[in-house]
């Protein structure tokens, strides 16, 4: 009878081990077992480039058949450099609002000690609670937000960016 009670201990052991975890142990949660609403910090899948290397003046194309607009990374932050490691990258844009052509990221970004901004028309941008990026075509009555991170600028009309509604964007680094 020794062994057999010695096994069902060990099993017993190894099944609690495997369970899964809490409510509260879970990442993101709170003490109550609920998400948490207030984190303003990601759960990142990635980290951004580790290399050091800044990444202002990097030249990000987006392009769609003979459409092409050119974003230049301005500052230097852990969401543009996690932006930029993405690249290159496959999107499908879409009007938001009347004022900003928006995308969908394949996966949120590590944008932690990342500031916010007061949007202008030119910008591009990253939503955080989201996870998408949006050209600002109209920023009226924008004013600063935490939730809105600048990646950075283009220079193209509202038309010129209704080229890439509901087509598969490319988008790529430059030299």
């Amino acid at each position: 009878m020794r062994p057999l009670a010695l096994a069902a201990a060990v099993l017993a052991l190894t099944l609690t081990g495997c369970s899964a975890p809490s409510s509260d142990d879970r990442s993101g949660g709170t003490a109550s077992g609920s998400p948490s609403t207030t984190s303003t910090s990601p759960t990142p899948s990635m980290s951004p480039d580790s290399s050091g290397q800044s990444v202002v003046g990097t030249v990000v194309r987006f392009t769609a058949g003979d459409a092409s607009v050119d974003v230049t990374i301005d500052e230097d932050t852990p969401a543009t450099r996690d932006f930029v490691s993405l690249l290159p990258m496959n999107l499908e844009l879409e009007d938001f609002d009347a004022s900003e052509k928006i995308a969908y990221l394949p996966r949120e970004l590590d944008w932690d000690g990342t500031p916010g901004s007061d949007p202008e028309d030119g910008d591009l941008i990253y939503y955080t609670p989201w996870g998408n990026i949006g050209f600002f075509y109209d920023a009226t009555g924008m004013g600063y937000s935490d939730q809105v991170l600048h990646l950075g600028t283009y220079d193209a009309t509202e038309a010129e960016l209704a080229e890439f509604e509901g087509q598969q964007t490319t988008v790529e680094a430059v030299d």
